[in-house]
Parts: C-alpha cells; sequence; structure tokens
C-alpha cells in the first residue's frame, strides 16, 4: 500500500481488561459510559465502520454489515500511560512499568534540578490534577518565581509554569534539565506545562511540551525510516518518541488542528506512515471528566474523518485506534484507565465486515502498519493485514 494513516483517538477505551483490578479500574468503559452520560454519540461514519461491532461496546448500535474491518487490542505492558501505549503499538512493548512518584520526587531528584535551574525552590511536589494545581498555587508561583512541580499515576515529571511570567523557553530550558537528571531513575516523561491569564482565569496553553525517554528498542518508525519509507508524525507523536523514527514532525493545536493537517498530508504526501495522536479527547475530556466535551470531540472528529477518506486513493489505509482509557465518569481520580482499546479500518482495499477479534497487544498494530507499507514485521506484533485487506 501507498499510505497509512494511524490516528490515535488517545484515551478512547472500550472496556476494562481482565487485570484492572491491578489498577483501580473496575468496571472502566470509557466509549460507554461517556455516551450514556453525555446521552448518546452522533457519529454516523464511525458507526458506520463497525465501532459498535466491537466486542465489549454496548453504548452503539452494531450495523448488520459494517462498512471496515473492526476489533480491540489488550495491552500486554504493565501501564496505562501515553509512552507505554504508543511504545507497544510500535512494537516496543515494556517488561516493567515506569516507576510512580505520588507522594512526590524525593530530594536526591529535586535539588539537583532546583541548583541546575538555578531555581529559588518549586512548589507542591506530589500528585495533583493539573488546572487544580495551576489555580491553588498559580499566585504564589508568580510572585516567587517557582515553578508548580506535579505528577500523577503517571510516570511524570510535569512543571507548570506562567507563559509571560515565568518565560516559555525557559520552562522548556527546565524540562531539559530535569529529563537529563531523571533519565537514570527511568522514569517516563517530563511534561512542559504552561499556562497563561491571570487570577480566576488561568488557561493552559498548546505550547505543551513531552520529553520522554528513549524507546529501549528499535520501533517500527526507525525500520521504516531505515528503509526510506516517509514518517510524519502529528501532534505530539515526536515528544512520544523522542524524535526517533520519524522524517518529519508537525505541532499542532488540538484536535481540529490535527485533523486539518492530516487532511493537508492526505492531499500532498505521495508515501508513507502518518501517525496522528489526537490528544483533546484524553487532555481536555478524559481528565478533566467532561463526557459531554468528549462526545462533542467525537462527533467533530467524525467530521474530519469523512474528509480525510475524500483525499484517499485506492492504496490507502486509515487505521484508528487509542492508547489506553481514560473514563471521564470515574470522578474518584484523574487518572488514566487500563482498557482495551478500539481498532477500527477504513479504505478501499478493507474487507467490509471484518472482525479481526480480540489482539493479544497493541503491537499488533504496528505489525500490519509495517506490512502494510511492504516490509516483513519482526514482531513482537502480528499483523492482522492480510485478513482485514485485500492484497
Amino acid at each position: 500500500m501507498k499510505r497509512v494513516f494511524l490516528l490515535v483517538l488517545d484515551s478512547l477505551g472500550v472496556g476494562a481488561m481482565p487485570d484492572a483490578e491491578q489498577f483501580g479500574d473496575v468496571g472502566a468503559h470509557t466509549l460507554d459510559h461517556l455516551v450514556a452520560a453525555a446521552g448518546g454519540l452522533d457519529a454516523p461514519r464511525l458507526a458506520e465502520l463497525g465501532l459498535g461491532a466491537i466486542e465489549g461496546v454496548h453504548s452503539i448500535p452494531a450495523p448488520a454489515r459494517p462498512k471496515g474491518a473492526f476489533g480491540r487490542a489488550r495491552e500486554s505492558s504493565p501501564g496505562k500511560d501515553t509512552s507505554t501505549g504508543h511504545w507497544e503499538m510500535m512494537g516496543c512493548p515494556l517488561e516493567h512499568a515506569f516507576p510512580v512518584y505520588a507522594d512526590g520526587f524525593p530530594p536526591a531528584i529535586v535539588e539537583p534540578f532546583v541548583a541546575r535551574a538555578k531555581l529559588p525552590g518549586v512548589l507542591w511536589n506530589k500528585a495533583a490534577s493539573g488546572t487544580e494545581i495551576i489555580e491553588r498555587f498559580a499566585a504564589e508561583h508568580i510572585a516567587t518565581g517557582k515553578p508548580i512541580v506535579y505528577t500523577s499515576a503517571d510516570s511524570v515529571f510535569q512543571i507548570a509554569a506562567h507563559e509571560t511570567h515565568f518565560g516559555l523557553e525557559r520552562l522548556y530550558e527546565c524540562c531539559r534539565i530535569a529529563r537529563d537528571i531523571l533519565d537514570p531513575y527511568g522514569v517516563g516523561r517530563v511534561i512542559a506545562r504552561p499556562f497563561v491569564g491571570e487570577a480566576g482565569s488561568y488557561q493552559r496553553t498548546y505550547n505543551r511540551r513531552d520529553y520522554s525517554m528513549l524507546p529501549p528498542r528499535d520501533t517500527v518508525l526507525d525500520r521504516l525510516k531505515a528503509r526510506g519509507v516517509p514518517v510524519v508524525g502529528v501532534g505530539k507523536i515526536e515528544d512520544i518518541f523522542a524524535g526517533r523514527g520519524l522524517t518529519e514532525s508537525v505541532h499542532t493545536e488540538g484536535n481540529l488542528d490535527g485533523m486539518r493537517a492530516t487532511n493537508e498530508l492526505a492531499s500532498k504526501l505521495e508515501r508513507g506512515l502518518v501517525f496522528v495522536n489526537l490528544v483533546d479527547f484524553d487532555m481536555l475530556y478524559g481528565h478533566r471528566r467532561d463526557a459531554r466535551g468528549y462526545r462533542r470531540a467525537l462527533e467533530q472528529f467524525d467530521v474530519g474523518l469523512r474528509e480525510l477518506e475524500t483525499r484517499l486513493g485506492p492504496d490507502d489505509l486509515v487505521l484508528m485506534t487509542a492508547d489506553h482509557g481514560n473514563d471521564p465518569t470515574k470522578h474518584e481520580t484523574t487518572d488514566h484507565t487500563r482498557e482495551y482499546v478500539p481498532i477500527l479500518a477504513a479504505g478501499q482495499r478493507v474487507r467490509a465486515g471484518t472482525n479481526i477479534g480480540t489482539r493479544a497487544s497493541f503491537a499488533d498494530i504496528g505489525a500490519t502498519v509495517e506490512e502494510a507499507l511492504g516490509l516483513a514485521p519482526v514482531g513482537p506484533g502480528l499483523s492482522f493485514l492480510r485478513e482485514s485487506v485485500a492484497m
């Protein structure tokens, strides 16, 4: 095939995995619960392709004959975060979970960070909701120059700072310093969380940046690039893979901008992989427990998907999936949820109505991408290309 568009609907889980109890996520179901809480979902193209035919999905009627191929995948890695999900998807599952620091980072990390970044100190240094912690500490941060450091159930060192009073470039430099300090500890990501505004109206911006560890092994992206196949990352893909395996990156400001960029690429890119992360589902609606906002975002995506399909040629493949769950009705925390992720395939050569079942690993998606673009998959994933696409 000439082109593959891999669209990650960040956090769109489709039901708790069997080990969800270990993660505090029994009964989680991002899709079903958001549809119920928001009073429905008007996403006709996703429905036609077979979203409601996926095992475990009950909120959307299954068509008599789906127009796409459909299924779901379980996560074999021990985690439920962005890096773990995307790395496994690209053939690099993890054997051990990233370390987490819910009670705060120890002095052995914070003290050298403060010294090297020439800071007067840091604020908070515990797990928190990002929007709540900014409201709580923004005034003190602006007055003292101390950035707000916080974490979550994921392996993340997050630094929130005001773009004007602290400075965006200074925030990025602090993140690079933290990344260097945290590498020996195996912390998955350092995240810049810039915000603007004044008391009572602070808002986070799309100038967020993720500073990830390098994947421990080569990924599908590395192998495609080595064979001369164009690999374009849209959204935070570049950040998640620390720039590795990409020939081009497009920074975006949310889902609508991400689909705009994807549609532009569909009009000009002749061959290769377009790997897209649509972050708003997770960042704006999952973490903030906003089921109605999540519904609107899915409906907007459905419109963008239909536009993308008008730009496809006969040798193009669209794959849609997620990297974890984030059930917006789970109000006791704002964490991700341990769930299966959906797989939908669309394109002129897709075998309509094919149920690819429950895949043993997200890595099956990467193996399918690899085979679709002419490489022999090296594992650990098992490609479903030949059962879902006419060759």
